[in-house]
C-alpha cells in the first residue's frame, strides 16, 4: 500500500471520534516511521513497509476507538514543551496554556517568586511556568503517586530539577510558607456531564468530582488564602459555564480584582483573584 491510500484510510477510520483526524494519521505514522509531516507528504506515492503499516494499523484502529494520539505516541506538545504523557494523567490541552500565558502576567515584576500548581498530572503547568521563570521557586502537587512519577520524568528530561513534586490533597501536600501565585486546573466536570464518555480513557479523578464539578474549585478557593502572600495570586481553569460560579466563590472567600478569562474559542475558562488583607 502506498503511504497517501494508508493515510487516506486512516483519515477515515479516525474521522467520526477526532477533530484532526488527518493530523491524527500523519502523527501515529510519524510516531512508527520516524517520518515529520513534511518527509510523508514528499512520500505520498511511495509504498509503505509491511511492518510500519501493520504497527500504524494497530495504532489506528486504537484511536479509532477514542484512544487520545498521545497516550499512543507517548507524548504530548504543551507551551514550548514536550511533554511524556501516560494514561496516569491527563492530556495537555491547549486551553490550559491560558493559565501559564496568565500567570506569567501576575508574577511579572516579582522576584524568585513562590509558585504553587495544585493538581499537577503530567507537570505541564508548572514546568511551563519554570521554563520562563528560572528564578521561581515551585512546588507541584498531585494525589496520584502515578501522576507525579510521569511529572517527574518530565522535569528530570526537561532538566527543571528546581521544581519539587509532593504527593498530598490540594494544600496539605504544601510545605509552610506562603506562595505569591497558587495555580490549578482541578476536575470541574459534572457527573452527569455526557462529554466524560469521550474522555474515558483519561484519569476520571482528573475529570470529575463526582458531584457538580465545583467542589474541588471550593476547596481550592477556599483554602487559599492561608496560603498565599497580601498581594498575591489564585488562577484557576473551570468550565465554559462555570465562570458565574466560580467568581462568587472567590468573592465569598474574601478575594478582590476577581477577573475571568477565555480561550481561543471564546469561552470564558480561567479567573484569577488576588489576595488583600489589609
Amino acid at each position: 500500500m502506498r503511504l497517501g491510500e494508508a493515510l487516506m484510510a486512516a483519515q477515515a477510520r479516525i474521522a467520526p471520534v477526532s477533530d484532526s483526524p488527518r493530523l491524527d494519521a500523519e502523527l501515529l505514522y510519524a510516531h512508527v516511521s520516524g517520518l515529520g509531516r513534511a518527509q510523508q507528504l514528499a512520500r505520498l506515492h511511495s509504498a509503505v513497509e509491511a511492518g510500519d503499516l501493520a504497527r500504524f494499523e494497530a495504532l489506528v484502529a486504537r484511536r479509532a476507538r477514542g484512544e487520545p494520539v498521545a497516550y499512543l505516541t507517548g507524548s504530548r506538545g504543551f507551551w514550548t514543551l514536550d511533554l511524556r504523557v501516560s494514561p496516569a494523567v491527563l492530556v495537555p490541552r491547549p486551553e490550559t496554556e491560558l493559565l501559564v500565558e496568565w500567570g506569567l502576567e501576575l508574577l511579572a515584576g516579582r522576584h524568585a517568586p513562590r509558585i504553587a500548581d495544585l493538581g499537577t498530572g503530567s507537570g505541564a503547568i508548572a514546568l511551563a511556568l519554570a521554563s520562563e521563570r528560572a528564578d521561581a521557586r515551585i512546588v507541584a502537587t498531585d494525589v496520584s503517586a502515578a501522576a507525579l512519577a510521569v511529572a517527574r520524568a518530565n522535569a528530570q528530561a526537561l532538566g527543571f530539577d528546581r521544581v519539587t513534586f509532593v504527593e498530598g490533597h490540594w494544600f496539605e501536600a504544601l510545605p509552610p510558607g506562603a506562595f505569591d501565585l497558587l495555580v490549578s486546573n482541578p476536575p470541574y466536570i459534572a457527573h452527569d456531564d455526557p462529554h466524560l464518555v469521550d474522555l474515558r480513557f483519561e484519569p476520571l479523578q482528573a475529570l470529575t468530582d463526582g458531584a457538580d464539578g465545583l467542589n474541588a474549585l471550593r476547596e481550592i478557593v477556599g483554602g487559599a488564602m492561608r496560603h498565599v502572600v497580601d498581594d498575591g495570586w489564585l488562577l484557576v481553569e473551570h468550565g465554559h459555564d462555570q465562570a458565574a460560579a466560580v467568581r462568587a466563590l472567590f468573592a465569598e472567600a474574601g478575594f478582590c480584582d476577581i477577573a475571568t478569562r477565555s480561550d481561543y474559542a471564546a469561552r470564558e475558562r480561567a479567573t484569577a483573584a488576588r489576595a488583600r488583607r489589609a
